[in-house]
C-alpha cells in the first residue's frame, strides 16, 4: 500500500518517517519529495511510504493522522495511483491542432 504524508517539516528526514511507520508494519520503501529537478533539492513537504501490505497500511494511517511530527500536524492517506491499473483504456486526444479539428468534425456527424 502506497501511503501519501504531507505537512512535514523541511526537516524531517526519511528514517524519522521509517520509525514512525514501522512501528505498524514492514516498511518497503519511503521517499521525501524535493526540489531536484529544478537544481534546489530542497525538501517539498510531503512523501510517500510503501507499506507490504494493506491492513498495516491502513493501521499505520489511523494511528499517525493528525500525529505532530516535529511540531508539525502530518496528513497520512492512501496515495492514488500513479497509473490506471484497471485496465481500462484511457483515451489520449492529443494536444495538437490538427486532433482537435478532427475530434470536433466527427462529433458533428
Amino acid at each position: 500500500m502506497n501511503i501519501y504524508v504531507g505537512n512535514l517539516s523541511l526537516e524531517t528526514t526519511e528514517d524519522e518517517l521509517r520509525r514512525e511507520f514501522r512501528a505498524f508494519g514492514e516498511v518497503l520503501s519511503v521517499t521525501i519529495m524535493n526540489d531536484k529537478y529544478i537544481g534546489s533539492g530542497q525538501p517539498r513537504g510531503y512523501g510517500y511510504v510503501e507499506m507490504a501490505s494493506k491492513s498495516e497500511g491502513a493501521t499505520a494511517i489511523a494511528n499517525i493522522e493528525g500525529k505532530k511530527l516535529r511540531n508539525r500536524v502530518v496528513t497520512v492517506v492512501e496515495a492514488l495511483p500513479l497509473s490506471n491499473k484497471s485496465g481500462i483504456a484511457i483515451p489520449d486526444i492529443g494536444n495538437n491542432r490538427s486532433n482537435r479539428r478532427r475530434e470536433r468534425k466527427y462529433q458533428m456527424i
